[in-house]
């Protein structure tokens, strides 16, 4: 018995061993970034070769600290940057988990003709390159009108096969004998997907928002090609903007750099656990 333990208990010390240095490995360039955005220029080069690249500074070495955010918060308007992208991207979430869940939810309980051919058809569109109709895209969005709003850089992307996708195979998993108990008591469709569905399917909810928050809080392209006006940029493109602003200070631009990511790691900090959760309900059935 216990030579069976040993083996078993020396796999998960290896498999806890290597998940921890590979952990180490990816956080270096983000302990680097917020390290380096409490430096100055001259530091963050003479530092860059050493360990002390991923140390803060001496309180003799600065200004202070939170000297280079200042000078970036002044330099561009990055809190109005954040705020479209906050709104661009909320947008897009709280909208696209009620046209893609009611969607995923139509493709697993409901039967309708070619049921099969439609979803078949939105997977394919998973493979389609964003970039390859974004002409035709602005062509449409120019002829409504909707350059520079953020109409025109929400609607678009609403519905995405992916999570479609997604909440079609975790509706597949979901208990039918509480939906027929709604039905009993009276309760609609509409009714039973408002008041039964969602409020139990909260890990693929979060799942769902966390990928489409990632995927659209790093868009760039989209909002260059739509939000030409500086009121309009969102944070991927003021930080460009920001880059490419002389004098370059490196310290300003990885405060700026740190900024921005501060959303990204918020959001899947507290919503982590049913974004597991979501992974492993998804994909149980065909």
């Amino acid at each position: 018995m216990r030579a069976m333990k040993k083996p078993a208990l020396m796999k998960k010390i290896i498999l806890y061993v290597t998940m921890s240095f590979l952990a180490v490995i990816f956080l270096f360039p983000l302990v680097w970034m917020v390290m380096s955005s409490l430096k100055g220029d001259v530091q963050i080069f003479r530092d860059m070769t050493s360990i002390k690249a991923f140390l803060p500074p001496m309180p003799n070495e600065v200004d202070g600290y939170f000297q280079n955010y200042i000078m970036a918060f002044e330099r561009v308007n990055l809190l109005r940057y954040i705020m479209n992208s906050l709104i661009y991207t909320i947008g897009i979430i709280i909208f696209g988990l009620i046209v893609n869940s009611m969607a995923g939810y139509a493709l697993a309980r409901f039967q309708f003709p070619l049921r099969n051919f439609w979803l078949a058809v939105i997977i394919a569109t998973l493979i389609i390159p964003p970039e390859s109709i974004f002409l035709p895209l602005y062509v449409l969005v120019f002829n409504l009108g909707w350059v520079n709003t953020y109409t025109g850089l929400i609607v678009p992307f609403i519905a995405n096969a992916f999570a479609i996708f997604l909440f079609r195979q975790f509706f597949l998993d979901f208990p039918r004998e509480l939906e027929e108990a709604a039905k009993i008591d009276g309760c609609s469709q509409i009714g039973i997907f408002f008041r039964i569905i969602v409020p139990l399917s909260k890990p693929v909810f979060a799942t769902v928002a966390i990928v489409l928050f990632i995927n659209h809080w790093n868009d760039f392209l989209w909002p260059l090609v739509v939000a030409n006006d500086d009121s309009m940029r969102t944070i991927q493109i003021g930080l460009q903007y920001f880059m490419n602003q002389p004098p370059i200070q490196w310290g300003q631009v990885m405060a700026a750099l740190t900024v921005a990511t501060v959303p990204m790691l918020l959001i899947f900090i507290f919503l982590q656990r049913y974004y597991v959760q979501g992974l492993a309900h998804t994909g149980s059935k065909n």
